[in-house]
């Protein structure tokens, strides 16, 4: 599945309390200049998604997405180049500069 960092965990927990809602839900639609880009929302799991937890965070891949994320790192960073989860994708053959898009590499097909 996904695993998701202590940074991640504390900071989705934080943000959950704050929107009042279970967690992220993430998925990977058509589109962004390498072809596949990810899509976080907040909100509660849906029937059929796969659901990984750390530290009473809880992150939900609805099932089309899961082939593309089983084995990628969320993580989240506070740094100069801006705030934000990101994933860590070993699966992408590349990735955009802006770090929301990918090409899939044949493992995720």
């Amino acid at each position: 599945m996904i695993e998701i960092t202590e940074a991640a965990a504390k900071h989705l927990r934080e943000l959950a309390l704050e929107k009042g809602t279970p967690g992220l839900r993430l998925a990977v639609e058509k589109g962004g200049c390498a072809g596949l880009q990810y899509a976080m929302n907040l909100g509660a799991p849906q029937d059929g998604d796969t659901v990984a937890m750390r530290d009473g965070a809880v992150v939900a891949v609805d099932p089309e997405s899961l082939p593309h994320l089983t084995g990628c790192t969320l993580d989240y960073s506070d740094d100069l180049t801006g705030a934000g989860f990101r994933i860590i994708n070993p699966k992408a053959a590349r990735s955009c500069g802006c770090g929301t898009s990918f090409e899939p590499g044949e493992k995720s097909a």
